[in-house]
């Protein structure tokens, strides 16, 4: 399976980075708190279905829960602005998609089932 000519794991991640740096930049009216649980919330559910894709999941879940789980400890265990969210965010996922990216595999769609040869005449 490919999203946008590309794998998964790698679309899904971007597409997670991207939104740090949506809220880092500040365009949105968010409080860092709200910012980051956003980003934390969003990271998770696109790490999950990347997860979900791959094989062996581990290493991808792995990525997902440090990435989600760093931002919420620098947006709830430490008073950080929402650049600093977004450029945790971002260097999480990026170091860990890069560190995992050779332990996983997409996971290849499943066939339809076969059907019955039917007999030709000859």
């Amino acid at each position: 399976m490919r999203i946008f000519g590309r794998e998964p794991v790698a679309v899904l991640n971007t597409l997670s980075a991207i939104l740090g740096l949506i809220v880092s930049l500040g365009v949105t009216p968010l409080t860092p708190a709200m910012a980051g649980g956003i980003v934390a919330f969003v990271t998770a559910v696109l790490g999950a279905a990347a997860a979900a894709m791959t094989r062996p999941v581990a290493p991808q879940a792995f990525t997902t829960v440090v990435a989600a789980g760093a931002v919420l400890v620098g947006t709830f265990g430490f008073e950080v602005s929402q650049p600093v969210v977004g450029a945790i965010n971002g260097a999480v996922l990026a170091v860990l998609t890069l560190l995992t990216r050779v332990q996983v595999s997409p996971v290849p769609p499943t066939a339809p089932a076969s059907q019955p040869a039917t007999p030709t005449a000859l």
